[in-house]
């Protein structure tokens, strides 16, 4: 019988999830995380300045946090004034020092002030997810989603880029995709073309930043229990109409397998501290099985 491509990724994810990979260890529980502090892995050098985008939850919330403990100077930036004080107090709290700084990134005024605080790395983190039948999803919505995941991450990574060119500087451009960038569920279209575009522009960068020692990464996690899959869920609520569309969107939901996010943070940081390392980083790395296999399998679809 053929497994669904639910069933499928649903059963990997318990099992990476409950570390039955073999040859595997179980990741480590978020108490286990803080009585072993991390070390800076080989490779990776000196503090750096660090700017991240979309710091105001999720990922870019625990990385920031995470990095500052490190002794990194991070600057994190979140859309809302509100996420500035929580961000705040979130790292009085742990006893680091962070810069906050309130950017929206859709913004062309905050996005050349974010370019002009002379980062050596941007983690560009920063972005949104529709979720709903692309068939019937307003060209406006699917159009916010490249504004804010491609065209508005690209247009800051240009900014970045051009100083360090211009100041002739080494440094380091991390998108934080998706591995949905190399595969599509259902409901999932808008994001995931987003994320295929990003992929398609960090590869670009890629080759034609190495030249001048600006190195690109992409970070690509699975399915993690930030909120964030959850809500791009909910999104189609604010436009569908069930007596004038006809794709039924009443049940629809995130339902695979999610995983700790904290268990993400520490191959993060990893990633971004490296002064080498891969330019694609599926987090976790078990889960590049699961990509590979869904990537096969599209060359045997039919229609």
């Amino acid at each position: 019988m053929k497994t669904s491509r639910r069933e499928f990724i649903a059963g990997v994810g318990s099992m990476v999830a409950a570390s039955a990979v073999p040859g595997v260890a179980a990741a480590a529980t978020p108490t286990q995380q803080a009585a072993a502090q991390p070390t800076r892995p080989e490779g990776s050098k000196m503090a750096k300045t660090i700017l991240v985008t979309g710091a105001g939850t999720g990922f870019g919330h625990d990385l920031s946090l995470q990095l500052a403990q490190r002794g990194h100077q991070v600057i994190a930036t979140v859309e809302l004034p509100a996420q500035v004080t929580q961000l705040k107090n979130a790292a009085q709290a742990r006893g680091v020092n962070l810069r906050v700084e309130k950017i929206d990134i859709l913004s062309e005024r905050d996005r050349a002030f974010a370019a002009s605080l002379d980062a050596d790395v941007l983690v560009n983190n920063a972005g949104i997810g529709e979720g709903g039948s692309v068939a019937e999803m307003p060209m406006d919505v699917f159009r916010s989603q490249f504004e804010t995941n491609v065209f508005a991450t690209l247009a800051l990574t240009q900014q970045v880029v051009r100083r360090l060119l211009e100041q002739k500087k080494p440094g380091k451009i991390i998108f934080i995709s998706s591995v949905v960038g190399f595969f599509t569920p259902e409901f999932t279209g808008a994001y995931s073309a987003s994320k295929h575009a990003l992929e398609a522009v960090a590869e670009a960068l890629h080759a034609e930043l190495k030249p001048f020692d600006i190195k690109v990464a992409t970070i690509n996690p699975g399915p993690y229990r930030t909120g964030f899959n959850d809500r791009m869920m909910e999104t189609h609520r604010q436009w569908y109409d069930p007596s004038r569309h006809l794709i039924d969107h009443s049940k629809l939901a995130f339902t695979y397998d999610q995983f700790d996010p904290s268990a993400a943070i520490d191959s993060m940081v990893a990633i971004v501290e490296q002064s080498g390392g891969k330019f694609r980083n599926v987090v976790p790395d078990q889960f590049a099985g699961v990509v590979k296999q869904f990537q096969a399998n599209a060359w045997d679809a039919t229609q």
